[in-house]
């Protein structure tokens, strides 16, 4: 301490050079410095970054900075530059602290990218800047000639701001040798000077003695004051004024008005006339406390002129002199508490806050970091922080006045999308005040919601044949997401179909969802396609969902029935169906076997029996399809019976079939052929006729077309001769209708009947084929029943080693299709065939049996 006095020596007085005390870190993130008061602005302090151990090259990165203090001077800079902690403003500890015995400077720094916050201590040393000094410079007192040896006058006392050893240390008195100054010591450390009577007085003598009170501190160099005292001598006056208690005290509110009594000293006087009126007087120690007092000198009132502000002041202490007529005095002190009023609002600054996070953010997230105060103390100046209940936040206490505004759970953007967070500062007092600051929080979307469908499933229908192109159906998929992560694009995952390939059939809008056909489908090729519908998002990553679609083809009348028995030719010939003429009505002549390839109402079959050689002698099931006799044979009826059956779907509009039977009537199978063979004579006889015919008629009609040409050409030269040319049209009107006949009435004779029976003979085998008939280039049939010409068999019959070889009914394709007992095919119901329908092989042997030699 000396040597720094010393410098401060030889440097006149001026702060020439810089002193770092020590630093220290606490438990509670403190740092500890000391530095001298009047230091130049921008003096060193501590070197803050090596403190915290953060590299200097490091420190634009991680947001070091000073948390500016509300309604504060701001004495203090941090040099981003080389991490010095700097003086701003010139520091008066005097000033700042008064007669306080430590001067701390207490403020915060933040670390913003660790969001750490740590409390600095700057204590204040005292320096001798402040010479003692007399408020005034010039005392009168007055001491009666009567006074006694050893009597006592107390002096003025002198004010020196500093501390310590720095403060008033000692007095000097010089002038007169009749008075001795006595310095003693009070209980708070002050020194108090009083002035003892050494000689007697002679007011004849010296009415008035000067004298020279010096006061000097404990600096080096050693700083003094001087002051004026002189000292009249009064006549007599053996009695001084008395207080009545020697320290008054009085509590005040704050907020007491201007012109109240705050307090009245009273003191007494034994003399009389003029020795015992007293005059009331402060005691000029300080000018501090002159603006808010002012005391009666007659009353001893204490008034006050000054508004208080417990923050400012919360004790004030006066001293009264109460003096009498002869110039004798007392004094006393008294003591002004003041009380404290919650008049002050508690102060909320934010010192930190991000103004969005994102949603998938931990609990804990630092939103904001607030810095409270409340300049009211007790009770008063407590403070709590509060933010609504139904907000995913809370507030965490760090410092003694600052609170840290984190995330209490993970926050969920679809629920809500930004807060607006009001955070309430709140004192304890009565009634308690407080103070709102608003925290406006975006949250900022992230992928965390995969798009959902608005069903469970999809299942739509589609018509059968449809267009190519057509919408088939529309989905939709919601994401709850933002902007680009809501963005869903749809798309075909899989389906049943592997060959041909789903995506030959199905395409989807990858941005509307709407799903078309690129193909027309076949309700027989495929009922349903069931496949999965792919949406995702636009996120990163992406996130996505399916769905299960059934697509039901329904179908449409678009397949005709198809006859599986009798079976169509594969060579030319037709089967043959043989019934004994000696049948019964009601036998089982066959049965036609046929399939739909739709379904429902558009595969159900109905048969007809459209055309037959003999009208009447047979009929078909409607729905079972089964050719049955209805009455006996008769002898004229035809030995070979052509029977054309129609076979027609229940569609709209409905589609059919027609297959042409020939049922022999034959007691045994010799007997047939040679029936066959007169017929096959017959039926040629009847085909030349057929020719003969068919010429006839196209004679007749190229004729009548050359008729036609002649009475045209007839007319034209008419009307060219009438001078018609301007009509510009030619008109038939005088033609005769009947000479416009069409040739429908012909056309039936165009259609051509044609039967085959084919009967080859050789030196092995006889082989006997019967081919389909064609009802649709044939006549009516009525002039097959009439045939009885003899069979041609040596035209017609092969004989193979006397073996009639029938050609077996083809399997149908379809091998699902089941006919029971009474619907096979066969010459009678009781007949047993195979599961398909067919005729047996039992059948076939018969037959061959017969014609073996």
């Amino acid at each position: 301490m000396e040597k720094l006095q010393n410098l401060w020596s030889c440097k006149g007085g001026f702060l020439q050079c810089l002193i770092m005390v020590y630093f220290w870190k606490a438990v509670s993130a403190q740092i500890h410095y000391s530095i001298p008061e009047e230091m130049q602005k921008g003096s060193f302090v501590g070197n803050v970054a090596k403190d915290l151990g953060i590299d200097r090259k490091q420190l634009p990165n991680h947001g070091l900075r000073i948390v500016p203090t509300i309604g504060k001077i701001q004495y203090f800079a941090f040099n981003v530059n080389n991490g010095h902690l700097q003086t701003s403003e010139r520091i008066d500890r005097e000033d700042i602290c008064g007669e306080a015995e430590k001067c701390i400077l207490k403020f915060q720094l933040i670390v913003e990218s660790k969001l750490e916050l740590f409390g600095v201590e700057v204590e204040i040393t005292d320096i001798n800047d402040n010479a003692p000094q007399f408020l005034p410079t010039e005392w009168k007192l007055k001491i009666s000639e009567a006074a006694t040896l050893g009597d006592r006058l107390l002096l003025p006392r002198a004010q020196d701001p500093d501390m310590g050893m720095h403060s008033i240390q000692n007095y000097q008195l010089a002038g007169s040798s009749h008075f001795s100054l006595d310095v003693q010591m009070e209980e708070n450390g002050i020194r108090r000077a009083e002035l003892v009577l050494e000689k007697g007085l002679d007011r004849e003598e010296t009415s008035i003695h000067d004298l020279i009170l010096t006061a000097s501190d404990g600096g080096n160099p050693v700083r003094s004051g001087t002051a004026q005292i002189q000292v009249i001598v009064l006549d007599a006056n053996d009695n001084a004024p008395v207080f009545s208690q020697p320290i008054y005290e009085a509590s005040v509110m704050e907020n007491v008005p201007i012109g109240s009594t705050v307090c009245t000293v009273q003191a007494t006087d034994q003399d009389e006339g003029l020795h015992r009126e007293i005059k009331y007087s402060f005691q000029k120690t300080t000018d501090k406390y002159s603006k808010f007092f002012l005391l009666n000198s007659t009353t001893g009132e204490i008034i006050l002129k000054g508004t208080l502000d417990y923050e400012t002041s919360s004790l004030y202490q006066l001293e009264v002199q109460a003096t009498d007529g002869g110039g004798l005095s007392d004094t006393s002190k008294v003591m002004v508490s003041v009380t404290d009023l919650n008049d002050n609002a508690p102060e909320l600054a934010v010192t930190f806050v991000i103004n969005s996070v994102a949603e998938n953010s931990p609990a804990g997230t630092v939103i904001a970091i607030l810095n409270v105060q409340d300049r009211d103390s007790g009770s008063n100046g407590e403070i709590k922080c509060s933010i609504p209940n139904n907000f995913p936040f809370q507030l965490k206490q760090s410092m003694d006045s600052f609170y840290s505004l984190v995330t209490d759970s993970v926050l969920d953007r679809e629920q809500v999308p930004a807060y607006n967070i009001t955070v309430t500062a709140t004192d304890h007092g009565n009634p308690p005040l407080f103070t709102s600051t608003f925290i406006v929080l975006q949250v900022l979307d992230t992928n965390d919601n995969p798009p959902l469908f608005t069903e469970p499933s999809y299942t739509s229908y589609v018509l059968e044949n449809n267009p190519r192109g057509m919408l088939i159906f529309v989905l939709n998929a919601k994401d709850p997401d933002w902007e680009e992560n809501a963005r869903v694009t749809y798309s075909i995952m899989e389906g049943v179909m592997k060959n041909p390939p789903l995506s030959s059939y199905l395409s989807v809008n990858s941005e509307s969802g709407a799903v078309y056909a690129l193909n027309s489908f076949d309700y027989e090729e495929f009922r349903e396609i069931q496949f999965l519908i792919g949406a995702q998002d636009g996120g990163s990553p992406p996130l996505s969902s399916n769905i299960s679609v059934t697509l039901f083809v329904l179908d449409q009348n678009d397949n005709a029935p198809e006859i599986l028995h009798p079976s169509p030719p594969t060579d030319g010939s037709t089967g043959v169906e043989l019934a004994p003429r000696s049948s019964e009505p009601g036998y089982l002549v066959t049965k036609v076997v046929a399939v739909d390839a739709d379904s429902g109402r558009n595969g159900w079959l109905s048969y007809q029996l459209v055309k037959a050689t003999e009208p009447g002698l047979f009929t078909i099931g409607l729905h079972t399809g089964e050719v049955r006799i209805t009455r006996f044979f008769l002898d004229k009826d035809a030995l070979k019976q052509i029977l054309v059956v129609l076979v027609k779907d229940n569609g709209q509009p409905p589609l059919s079939a027609s297959v042409t039977v020939t049922v022999v009537l034959a007691d045994s199978i010799p007997e047939s052929l040679s029936d066959i063979s007169s017929i096959s004579t017959l039926e040629d006889a009847q085909s030349d006729l057929t020719f003969y015919l068919v010429v006839a008629v196209a004679f007749v009609s190229c004729l009548f077309f050359a008729f036609l040409l002649v009475l045209l050409a007839l007319r034209l030269h008419k009307w060219r001769n009438s001078h018609l040319c301007a009509s510009g049209s030619m008109n038939f009107s005088g033609v005769p209708v009947s000479q416009f006949v069409g040739i429908d009435g012909v056309r039936a004779f165009l259609h051509s009947y044609c039967q085959e029976f084919s009967l080859t003979t050789d030196s092995r085998k006889s082989q006997f084929n019967i081919s389909k008939t064609d009802n649709s280039d044939t006549l009516t049939n009525q002039l097959t029943g009439e045939i009885k010409d003899p069979i041609q068999a040596a035209e017609d019959l092969n004989l193979n080693g006397g073996e009639l070889i029938i050609v077996q009914q083809a399997q149908p394709v379809n091998t699902d299709w089941r006919f029971s007992q009474a619907q096979r095919p066969g010459t009678s119901g009781s007949q047993n065939g195979d599961e398909n329908g067919t005729w047996g092989r039992n059948s076939q042997v018969e037959i061959r049996n017969a014609f073996k030699p």
